[in-house]
């Protein structure tokens, strides 16, 4: 009797220790596939426009094919505005100026926790960015209003002085980029943009150049101390269309794609 508890109580043991080893094993690997390098190193830069099977077997898919709009409309719009073009598989602007411009591009789709992966390069002076969590909705003249912004810009030509939170790599006046790895004038950077619930992370180029939690208390008080203070609905969804911001001068974007995460 008593060898047959024990061999009972040894079994139950065993068990629950590779349950255990298990779990921990699951969570490791959940943790592997979070990390910001990981989820850079699944895309195939490479390519243009174009999923690799890899790629599509780690769950991504391409939100601009480099011929069509397909996928895409002007805020607060129907169809393309007139001021994007396609040029060489990349989304650009026909408009000049530098002033701020309402015929911004937005998803169709609204996301809400995701990996966005894509390539741009500017010309001298050029001021753009990437939206995410915009609220379409005829209350806002601009997506900006309602979207945080992966900032895009050559702050060395831009006319004006900026901050740090202004330049290039920056979460727009809020969180400024901890490295600086852009890349010259007219080469193409590469773009990651990690929204995991309430977590956000920014790559370029490969390094993570801003780390944030919305909704903490720093960001909080970002929030309410700057810029966006005067607007209230900064920010407030947590579930809405990506951008691509027209700010009257020229960017191209090409390579986006796009993984869901549950």
């Amino acid at each position: 009797m008593h060898k047959i508890i024990y061999f009972l109580s040894a079994s139950l043991f065993l068990l629950n220790t590779m349950a255990c080893s298990n779990k921990k094993t699951t969570q490791n690997s959940d943790q592997a596939t979070m990390d910001p390098i990981s989820l850079y190193n699944q895309v195939d830069w490479s390519s243009t426009n174009v999923l690799a099977d890899s790629e599509k077997a780690n769950g991504w898919i391409s939100l601009f094919d480099g011929k069509s709009g397909n996928g895409w409309h002007g805020y607060n719009q129907t169809g393309i505005p007139e001021c994007w073009a396609i040029e060489d598989g990349s989304l650009t602007m026909n408009m000049e100026g530098g002033g701020e411009n309402t015929q911004d591009l937005i998803t169709n789709k609204a996301y809400k926790s995701f990996v966005l992966s894509l390539e741009y390069k500017m010309t001298k002076g050029a001021n753009s960015g990437v939206l995410f969590q915009v609220k379409e909705d005829p209350r806002y003249t601009y997506a900006y209003e309602t979207g945080p912004e992966f900032q895009v810009i050559d702050h060395e030509s831009w006319p004006d002085p900026l901050e740090d939170v202004q330049i290039n790599g920056s979460n727009y006046a809020m969180y400024p980029p901890m490295e600086r790895p852009f890349k010259n004038i007219g080469e193409w950077n590469q773009l990651m943009l990690i929204v995991d619930g309430n977590d956000v992370t920014q790559l370029l180029n490969g390094v993570v150049v801003v780390k944030y939690t919305k909704y903490s208390d720093e960001w909080t008080k970002l929030r309410d101390s700057g810029k966006w203070s005067a607007y209230p609905d900064y920010a407030k969804y947590d579930e809405g269309h990506i951008s691509l911001q027209n700010h009257g001068t020229k960017v191209w974007y090409r390579n986006i794609k796009i993984k869901e995460l549950k």
